[in-house]
């Protein structure tokens, strides 16, 4: 793909900034300037954040005020591709940003050659009756129904988004390509067997994910490391707030935030990596496409249905006192090769050749 005007790329932070989807932008970025000379600028929404000019050589532009006038003034007035990156609560509190889908409609129904693909990283939240989620879950639903609607193209994450996204937008949107995540820590070419590695274990991600583990997993993170037999727990990511020392024994070491190169080495020499999310939303975890890529076992703290081309017992292990005994070496092998494998067919050369064809206009064939 070869485009001399940039991509006006659309996302709630970039980094210094902790938020996934920020990394996955910029590393895409980097992706598509380096495979087929995309240029990229992006729009940052986050009134709070400290946004520099320039992000590694991307111009980038912040929305001083969340309002459809303040996005149609950075945008381009004539022909135009925009990427999305759409994600609700990224965009506002409660999760509605009727100032972004209103923005994106008006500049829309100019009809200056203009063409957006939105990657939907989240659709709608549901939840309890007393959360507001609930409540506010009929706006969010119709939000993404206009944005689906006024697409030229869809990305998402899971086959159960894409089957949602097809619905809310009345046919319109009959090819909706889904890309599991990849790893925001890098794509080690090669990766060391398992027992060729320290028995260290990681629990890695951000605060909030991080505290799930240590709050709601305890028993099943004391169990996988009785079976591995670890010998240290690495915790990585921003402070949890919580005094952290051993887990049955096995000391933690608390590393803080590192950079990607540090983490990825020591995942490299670790055998391990747990964490507690519903296996039904592995695709969109950036933590298990991470633990995926660096060969390292995926531990679970609870199992599902296959989904997403993911399955338990083949990609991600789940420990269980009645009948896992972890003496089989070959058969935790296969299952960290399992999840690479799986991780290949949509790895981060995989996402830069999707999104090249997709912001063409007529899709291109590579």
């Amino acid at each position: 793909m070869h485009t001399s005007s940039p991509i006006i790329c659309i996302v709630p932070r970039l980094p210094p900034a902790i938020d996934g989807v920020g990394d996955y932008a910029l590393n895409l970025a980097f992706q598509l300037r380096k495979d087929y000379g995309t240029k990229t600028h992006f729009i940052v929404s986050d009134r709070s954040s400290i946004v520099s000019p320039q992000t590694e050589r991307f111009p980038v532009s912040q929305i001083k005020v969340h309002s459809a006038s303040e996005l149609l003034s950075l945008m381009p007035s004539d022909t135009a591709t925009v990427l999305l990156h759409y994600v609700g609560y990224g965009y506002a509190k409660r999760g509605c940003p009727s100032w972004l889908v209103e923005g994106l409609e008006r500049w829309k129904s100019t009809g200056n050659n203009t063409y957006l693909v939105t990657m939907f990283h989240e659709v709608y939240a549901s939840g309890a009756i007393w959360n507001s989620s609930f409540w506010l879950s009929p706006l969010q639903k119709n939000l993404a129904a206009r944005l689906a609607r006024v697409s030229d193209r869809c990305l998402t994450s899971k086959q159960h988004y894409a089957e949602i996204l097809y619905q809310l937008s009345q046919g319109q949107q009959t090819q909706i390509s889904t890309l599991p995540v990849f790893s925001n820590i890098g794509e080690p070419e090669q990766v060391p067997p398992l027992l060729e590695r320290n028995r260290c274990l990681v629990v890695f991600g951000g605060r909030a994910k991080r505290l799930q583990v240590y709050r709601e997993s305890l028993a099943e993170l004391e169990l996988a490391c009785q079976l591995l037999e670890i010998k240290e727990i690495f915790d990585i990511g921003p402070s949890t707030g919580l005094t952290l020392s051993s887990v049955n024994g096995v000391p933690i070491v608390e590393m803080g935030q590192l950079p990607a190169t540090e983490i990825s080495s020591i995942l490299l020499n670790s055998l391990a990596g747990f964490l507690n999310y519903h296996p039904n939303f592995l695709a969109k975890s950036t933590i298990f496409a991470t633990y995926c890529a660096h060969g390292v076992l995926p531990v679970s703290s609870r199992c599902s249905a296959p989904t997403d081309g993911i399955q338990a017992g083949k990609h991600y292990w789940v420990p269980d006192k009645e009948t896992t005994d972890c003496k089989n070496w070959v058969e935790v092998q296969a299952i960290a090769d399992n999840a690479r494998t799986w991780y290949q067919t949509h790895n981060l050369l995989v996402h830069a050749k999707t999104f090249a064809a997709h912001l063409e206009k007529t899709i291109v064939e590579h």
